[in-house]
């Protein structure tokens, strides 16, 4: 923001850590996605944290990703016909993009925060963001993914099994290896150091 002065000491420190954790070809592959998923008209931005950062600033880069791994008819982020050029238009858009982007499966703890991209103060978590939804739009492969399924890394799905009656009843007269058997057991021929000395 304008009025944000340069950091000094620890918070210089904290937020050089910050900017380390952001990878730039993570960029590349998800500017790559973003572009597939949504179409040419959404441009590309300059290279670099600082041009992905003014990219998706406004949130509508955003929005138009998150509505397109929906099918047509159901999308859950409201696009204005022009750009927002107010500061709180923008970040409301960006809000709207998170709680969409939840709604579809990302967890809590991999969503970011809108002052993260917004202040650029942690790209890396709006990088984090953006590969959960990837990975969740592979995984559920309904058709509305575009783009490499290999720019992802499936999320793990439940496999349930069923087991009858009769397997349940056989598997409970198992005695699992790891129990170990007692047979043959005695404390016959084991001592331990000396005897106890009784001293009157």
């Amino acid at each position: 923001m304008a009025n944000k002065g340069p950091a000094y000491g620890m918070s210089r420190d904290v937020q050089s850590k910050i900017e380390k954790k952001y990878d730039d070809e993570l960029e590349e592959r998800l500017v790559e996605w973003i572009v597939a998923q949504c179409g040419s008209s959404v441009g590309r931005p300059e290279r670099g944290r600082l041009g992905f950062q003014v990219w998706l600033k406004n949130g509508i880069v955003l929005s138009q990703l998150v509505n397109s791994l929906y099918p047509a008819g159901s999308k859950p982020v409201k696009i204005p016909d022009a750009p927002p050029t107010m500061v709180f238009k923008q970040m409301e858009q960006i809000a709207q993009f998170l709680k969409a982007a939840e709604d579809y499966g990302v967890v809590k703890t991999d969503v970011f925060q809108t002052v993260d991209l917004f202040e650029a103060k942690d790209m890396a978590a709006v990088q984090r963001t953006l590969m959960a939804l990837g990975s969740l739009a592979v995984t559920k492969n309904d058709g509305n993914y575009h783009g490499d399924p290999s720019w992802f890394m499936k999320k793990a799905q439940e496999h349930k099994r069923e087991f009858t009656e009769s397997q349940l009843k056989e598997g409970k007269n198992v005695i699992g290896l790891q129990m170990g058997s007692n047979k043959g057991a005695s404390q016959a021929g084991m001592s331990y150091g000396r005897p106890r000395q009784i001293i009157s």
